[in-house]
């Protein structure tokens, strides 16, 4: 499908052959191959004068688009519904069922709904704890409080932020740190290294003793007010460290103010929370509907997770439990940081072990063969469609449509920022054929009403193109895994695409 080579010159045709010639690019059957390398790292100069363009031009390019009939029928099946739907490839909806012959026994219920919040991490994660906590304690269906994990987030995100202006006083307001810094000072996502700091230092609580406010279900709104408090304060706590006039507990006490004021807008928006060290009281009934009394504080119930008596596979501890990712910008088998990412002051930093997908995947399995859940990032937006629940690099045919191909690597679009990690969801299944996996079940966090009752699909392709994290426990990879740990890391700065919150 598409027009043909015009038989004459059009305007322009010159100039673009000269800047093709220019760039040393190779065309083999009308698709471009880009050299990531060269990307990089070319010092080589090329300039070229700017081309308008031409309004003849886009006559011409009309008139030759349809002289084909079949972009007369594209014209009118994709202006009149969405593109990703006339698109989408019946063969891969057919192809992509929910069969899979290595599944975890007990996957955990309900399927959870983040609604109109980024808390997909909060609610992979919690997904994943509940399991081993669902059988301690005899329940078919059971739920953390993600808005309790929310709730303090927000607070230490909110202290991580000011304590990080002042560390930058330093630096111009307009330099590309300082400007990231006060882009989002609050945002909803997160990471797993955040998790365990949240855990560690507030414990959990089950849902139904702080369940979700409409502002933990719709976090626009103090999003909002948050954000533009905190730019305030920063513009505030700068100006008092550069006065020269500001002693350190005059700017402390200033600081301690504002976190006062932020601890308000939470507590008002969300409600009060459960103490971390104060004893609750949760009444329950059991899959056996036998009525239970557990009485104990957010720090021991999360302490569960961890003990001899709780029911996980494993001696690991949330502690031990680490990040795999699959960065193919940087090298493998390396330790990878973040700059200045974090939401707990003296809380652990950010690291990854990048890894190859193979490695990725087989610890993936290993663990899933034994049980248990798995939390994992990816870029849930490309390719996949909600409603179906199907996430494949073949689901929709934009080639057919377009007559255009889409076929950067999985570097290339990290390197542009067409990718990142934008969704945390928890894996319970997997189909292994001749060895090899075919495709995951996953878990996700939108509602019964999104994929099959709330359950996706995810090829084994897709995986490979959009799946950049997997946390696993250390027996499910080699020592020579396990020993990255202990390098030094490369650090990324801030706003790299690995430094995005899922």
């Amino acid at each position: 499908m598409g027009g043909t080579q015009s038989k004459e010159p059009i305007a322009g045709e010159k100039l673009l052959i000269e800047r093709l010639r220019a760039l040393e690019v190779k065309d083999d059957n009308e698709y471009v191959h880009v050299d990531e390398k060269a990307v990089v790292g070319t010092t080589k100069k090329f300039k070229a004068p700017w081309a308008a363009v031409s309004v003849s031009d886009i006559e011409h390019w009309e008139h030759e688009l349809f002289q084909d009939p079949k972009n007369r029928l594209a014209l009118s099946a994709l202006s009149s519904a969405d593109p990703k739907t006339v698109l989408t490839s019946r063969s891969t909806q057919i192809d992509d069922q929910q069969v899979f012959n290595v599944k975890i026994p007990f996957e955990g219920a309900p399927i959870t709904n983040q609604r109109s919040s980024g808390r997909c991490w909060l609610f992979a994660s919690t997904n994943v704890f509940r399991v081993a906590l669902m059988k301690r304690h005899s329940l078919d269906k059971f739920e953390l409080s993600q808005a309790y994990l929310f709730f303090y987030d927000k607070l230490e995100k909110a202290n991580f932020f000011l304590e990080q202006i002042l560390d930058t006083v330093n630096e111009p307001l307009d330099t590309r740190l300082v400007q990231t810094l006060l882009g989002s000072p609050v945002s909803d996502g997160g990471q797993w290294d955040m998790v365990y700091n949240l855990v560690n230092k507030y414990g959990l609580v089950p849902q139904v003793l702080y369940p979700d406010s409409f502002n933990a279900q719709n976090s626009g709104a103090i999003n909002s007010i948050i954000t533009t408090k905190l730019r305030e304060d920063a513009l505030q706590l700068r100006a008092m460290a550069t006065s020269g006039t500001k002693a350190g507990m005059e700017i402390a006490a200033a600081k301690e103010k504002m976190m006062r004021e932020i601890h308000l807008i939470l507590t008002l928006t969300l409600g009060p929370p459960p103490a971390p060290s104060t004893e609750f009281t949760w009444n329950y009934i059991d899959k056996n509907g036998f009525t239970k009394i557990l009485k104990t504080t957010p720090l021991d119930f999360a302490a569960e997770l961890s003990t001899p008596k709780s029911i996980r596979i494993t001696n690991s501890t949330v502690h031990d439990m680490f990040s795999l990712v699959n960065d193919p910008r940087n090298e493998y088998n390396t330790l990878l940081t973040v700059s200045r990412l974090g939401n707990i002051v003296g809380g652990r930093g950010i690291t990854y072990v990048n890894v190859t997908m193979d490695v990725l995947k087989e610890a993936c399995i290993k663990m899933l063969k034994e049980g248990l859940p798995i939390f994992f990032g990816s870029d849930v937006g490309k390719y996949s469609n909600s409603q179906s629940g199907i996430m494949d690099p073949s689901l929709i045919d934009y080639e057919l449509g377009f007559n255009v191909r889409l076929g950067m690597s999985k570097s290339q679009r990290l390197m542009t920022g067409e990718s990142a990690m934008t969704h945390a969801m928890v894996l319970t299944a997997v189909h292994v054929v001749d060895g090899q996996p075919v495709r995951w079940r996953v878990q996700n966090s939108w509602g019964t009403t999104a994929g099959t009752e709330g359950w996706f699909v995810m090829s084994d392709k897709w995986m490979d193109e959009f799946v950049y994290q997997a946390v696993v426990e250390p027996r499910f990879v080699s020592k020579e895994i396990r020993d990255i740990l202990d390098m030094k890391p490369k650090v990324l700065p801030l706003w790299d695409p690995m430094g995005a919150l899922a």
